[in-house]
């Protein structure tokens, strides 16, 4: 889709506007994705739950943030009990200052908040054009880094010429395009915008972590709001779509700006969550640069180490990421095997006859699952409601599929329960599945509690 601009954009706004006649028109259709057809059959699975418990399981959403105050999602947000709200205290001395609902990497101790950020690919042209501007291509033609800035600087320039031409005519787009070029423009491919000064650290320094905010939300969470509600928006209350996990905590990791989020965030924040007990962690995002993806691939590491599953979405690219990866992912250039820990997700529709979005990435081996991801009406900020669309929805769906699985089968590994969601997909006749992901199918929560029971029954 970011071939070409008037595709991003309406990929990126359609919603805006199309979402909402959507939902005026057919309202039966609102929570498809949780019945039966095309959708994970959630509904059909809970009735085989009526007559057993469940325990709350914390899902971090590292994302663009949460609004913790949405309708929606009262009674789901985390709770950092051994925090005392605003005392300006770390109180347990867990090196985040008064973190109550999570934590925010994208913003300073002056409670300032970063919003619009480069794209990866920018800020590697950045750093090296002060290397290779006007070197003697013939001299070093062979050298990886230089391939990588030629290779960067034509992408910026390529992307650059496509916005250009239309900030003379802005007057005829509305807002919501607007701001996309403008951002796109001003921001996300300008080397000379310093995403990191309103922050105040060194993104090469993975020691340097004194840095944030406690504002879980930011200026922006219509993302990561939409996100959250996927996962555990309150069930059967008719508002919005209904969330996938019932007895589920929200806990918002803010990592992900308008532009390419940042490795050294992201690793702090897999941390975080991990540290402050989230068995599952939703990542509905991701880039095709990674520079320090060591880094980051540590952190996953770390994730996996203690056994807390992380659901990744495949992007938007329409691509094939065995070839072409999209970051982070479950297996580095350095790994002999992938992140056992792991899931990622490409989008599926509710129409059979095109079953696989168009935007999906997919990849035989690096995509496990396709999961709803098209037309998903759910929460956005100040209690309202919006059809949204992407790999974005689709990673979350699982997410809290996971959630649900842990809850009411607490005995059970995060890597069973894994296990269990790949291997119960319900496999459509004649969609060439097994060719997009290695599970062949879509996810099937019925089929996957029926396999939980199976399993807990065995021990």
């Amino acid at each position: 889709m970011k071939n070409n601009f008037f595709s991003s954009v309406i990929f990126a706004t359609a919603f805006l506007v199309s979402g909402s006649i959507f939902a005026q028109a057919l309202p039966g259709t609102l929570n498809w994705y949780n019945g039966e057809g095309t959708g994970m059959f959630t509904d059909k699975a809970y009735g085989l739950l009526k007559s057993k418990k469940s325990s709350e399981v914390i899902v971090a959403v590292i994302d663009s943030g949460v609004d913790i105050e949405h309708e929606d999602l009262a009674g789901k947000i985390w709770v950092n009990k051994d925090e005392i709200p605003n005392n300006k205290i770390d109180d347990d001395k867990n090196g985040y200052v008064d973190d109550i609902h999570g934590w925010n990497f994208l913003g300073n101790s002056k409670g300032e908040n970063l919003d619009a950020a480069c794209l990866e690919k920018t800020r590697i042209l950045k750093v090296l054009m002060e290397k290779y501007d006007g070197v003697d291509e013939a001299s070093i033609a062979s050298d990886a880094e230089f391939q990588l800035y030629l290779q960067v600087k034509s992408e910026v320039a390529d992307e650059l010429a496509e916005y250009e031409p239309y900030l003379e005519s802005l007057d005829n787009f509305d807002e919501d395009t607007k701001k996309y070029i403008t951002d796109h423009v001003d921001y996300m491919l300008n080397i000379n915008y310093d995403d990191r000064a309103l922050i105040g650290d060194d993104p090469s320094n993975f020691n340097d972590i004194n840095y944030g905010n406690s504002d879980v939300e930011g200026p922006d969470a219509l993302h990561g709001t939409h996100v959250a509600g996927i996962i555990g928006a309150i069930r059967g209350n008719s508002l919005g779509g209904d969330g996938v996990a019932d007895n589920v905590k929200i806990m918002s990791v803010r990592t992900v700006p308008n532009g390419d989020e940042n490795d050294k965030d992201v690793a702090l924040a897999i941390r975080y969550a991990v540290d402050n007990g989230a068995m599952v962690i939703n990542m509905s995002f991701g880039k095709n640069f990674s520079p320090y993806q060591e880094k980051v691939k540590e952190a996953i590491l770390y994730a996996d180490s203690k056994g807390v599953l992380m659901i990744h979405a495949s992007g938007n690219d329409a691509k094939d990421t065995d070839v072409e990866p999209n970051f982070p992912t479950a297996l580095y250039a350095s790994q002999d095997k992938p992140t056992p820990h792991w899931i990622s997700v490409g989008a599926s529709t509710k129409n059979n006859s095109e079953l696989v979005a168009s935007f999906s990435n997919f990849g035989q081996k690096s995509v496990d699952v396709f999961a709803p991801g098209l037309e998903i009406y759910n929460s956005v900020p100040q209690s309202d409601y919006q059809n949204l669309q992407g790999t974005s929805m689709a990673s979350p769906m699982v997410a809290g599929v996971a959630a649900m699985l842990k809850s009411y089968f607490p005995t059970l590994s995060m890597l069973q329960i894994r296990e269990v969601i790949v291997s119960s997909v319900a496999i459509p006749a004649n969609k060439d599945l097994d060719k997009l992901c290695n599970s062949h199918g879509l996810v099937n929560v019925y089929n996957a509690v029926k396999a939980c029971q199976k399993l807990e029954g065995g021990k």
